[in-house]
């Protein structure tokens, strides 16, 4: 393999090509290269989770300038992804991955040392311009290494089981470093991951590219941007604030965008995202139901993060550290499901059943009451398993069902929509449950009682003796009653998502190309 060959897909070849070449030492050693970058991009998401209060300590920013520092990463990621896959379509995802790599690893060293707020929020916010361009590139890259069916399932499901362990590994990793360093050294420990690939990225990635991509249309970047931007903050406000009519008119705003948008992608010559992406059998439910599965990974997180806090009373550490728990069926569930779809199980019946299993994580989390850690931590396992099962397999069909040269905007508009689909998460079953707590809560409570469970018991920690211990346990039943409501209405979608995935994923098989086994031939032979 030529690492300079770009991945051309030629029209008009033979159906008829030899057996699908499988991947040799040189690809999975690249695969493993490629996760490094992958996990610290998830792990940035929550990975100021406990160096916050030090980073308040040090350089005193205001309560908004503390907010853009926690939030201006995923704004920036979020707004950027379909930019950076279509960029990377055309300049070369490889290019582009080392491009993201290099600013991401300066970034994180201008974080670390940043002296003032608004330094660290410029360096979160490039950051977030280097995540944009590693999280579509290393899926794109992982579908032109991959040319088996099989050997890609697997490598997209370890892709998976990684996105989704990185974000609960940040919280621990910082609780840690913090604990035993100064904050900065959770941006340090980027660089390490980020040399290796600027390093063995050159020797082991091939490049690949859309080998006629048409004139980049740059009206798509800003419409897609304000597209998406205010859709998110939107949905992410509202479940901590209520649906003010700031965060209201911020989702009308983007959603007018969007419409915008996705008619300038149906009229113009080279769209961002070409509309024929959709042709392609399996791709648009896949897109949709990923969306789905990430309303119920970051909607039930939503609950299951509090519970263990505020709820059971653990520190911020101890709760994070139970919380990985939940993860260790991830590395077994994606690769399960690999197996049995690379068997002849049908796709569609394999991610209908990773749905029904969410949903039976939803169920068990409605049963839990306000002292069920181990029911608690069962729920958010069977829940994750369920759904990175639905992920990976969604994953690996849209890559497929997308042409070679789209792969970068394909993955974009996946990760994009699981963006979407985390904070409607967020802001749907936060706002069910914050209607539950909230009529729960005695109406001669304190008004701050009505807001959170944490309002609640800061003020229940300024009250005497049994009045505040009776505030605090009403809150924390409250709490529980709208985490268990909530999951009811969870469960509920994900059952719908279930009958969909089981009706429009029917018979579809990931089947390797005519055009990538033609093109794979001669590559692996050069190797």
């Amino acid at each position: 393999m030529t690492n300079s060959t770009s991945t051309n897909v030629p029209t008009g070849a033979d159906g008829a090509a030899g057996a699908p070449v499988r991947a040799g030492r040189r690809e999975w050693t690249a695969l493993g290269v490629l996760m490094l970058p992958l996990l610290l991009v998830s792990m940035d998401v929550s990975v100021l989770y406990f160096a916050i209060p030090s980073i308040s300590a040090d350089l005193r920013p205001s309560g908004t300038q503390q907010l853009w520092i926690f939030d201006v990463y995923g704004f920036v990621l979020s707004g950027l992804l379909m930019t950076m896959g279509s960029v990377g379509d055309r300049v070369g995802r490889r290019r582009l991955l080392l491009c993201g790599a290099a600013a991401f690893g300066a970034a994180s060293l201008v974080a670390a040392y940043a002296d003032s707020p608004g330094t660290l929020i410029a360096a979160r916010a490039v950051l977030g311009v280097g995540g944009a361009t590693l999280m579509p590139s290393t899926m794109a890259l992982v579908r032109t290494m991959f040319t088996d069916p099989g050997e890609r399932a697997k490598a997209v499901a370890i892709w998976s089981g990684v996105m989704t362990g990185g974000i609960a590994l940040g919280s621990v990793m910082s609780g840690v470093l913090v604990q035993y360093f100064w904050w900065g050294s959770v941006f340090l420990v980027n660089l390490p991951a980020m040399a290796l690939l600027l390093l063995l990225g050159p020797v082991l990635l091939p490049e690949s590219r859309n080998p006629a991509p048409g004139r980049f249309d740059l009206v798509s970047v800003p419409l897609s941007m304000a597209a998406v931007f205010p859709v998110v903050y939107g949905l992410k406000k509202i479940p901590s604030e209520g649906a003010h009519p700031l965060y209201v008119v911020s989702i009308a705003v983007g959603l007018l965008f969007a419409a915008l948008f996705v008619h300038r992608q149906r009229t113009a010559d080279s769209p961002m995202i070409s509309p024929a992406l959709f042709r392609g059998r399996g791709f648009a439910p896949a897109v949709v139901l990923n969306l789905v599965s990430a309303f119920g990974v970051m909607g039930s997180a939503y609950f299951t993060t509090q519970y263990l806090q505020s709820v059971l009373g653990m520190s911020a550490l101890e709760s994070a550290l139970w919380a990985l728990l939940p993860s260790v069926p991830i590395g077994l569930a994606a690769p399960l499901a690999a197996a049995l779809v690379q068997r002849g199980v049908d796709r569609g019946r394999v991610v209908a059943a990773g749905f029904v299993t969410g949903g039976a994580g939803f169920v068990l989390l409605a049963l839990t009451g306000t002292d069920a850690l181990w029911l608690a931590l069962a729920a958010a396992g069977v829940l994750s398993a369920g759904l990175v099962v639905v992920m990976s397999q969604l994953n690996d069909l849209a890559l497929s069902a997308a042409p070679l040269e789209r792969a970068g905007s394909a993955t974009s508009l996946l990760e994009t929509g699981a963006e979407f689909g985390g904070a409607l998460g967020m802001a749907v079953l936060g706002s069910v449950g914050t209607a539950v707590y909230r009529h729960g809560i005695p109406a001669s409570a304190p008004a701050p009682a009505h807001d959170t469970l944490g309002s609640a018991l800061a003020v229940a920690a300024r009250l005497p003796g049994r009045t505040g211990d009776a505030l605090a346990a009403t809150a924390r039943a409250a709490f529980t009653h709208g985490m268990q409501g909530a999951s009811v209405a969870g469960a509920a979608v994900l059952a719908l998502a279930a009958v969909a995935a089981a009706t429009t994923l029917r018979g579809t098989e990931v089947r390797q190309t005519p055009a990538e086994k033609s093109e794979a031939e001669p590559e692996r032979a050069a190797v």
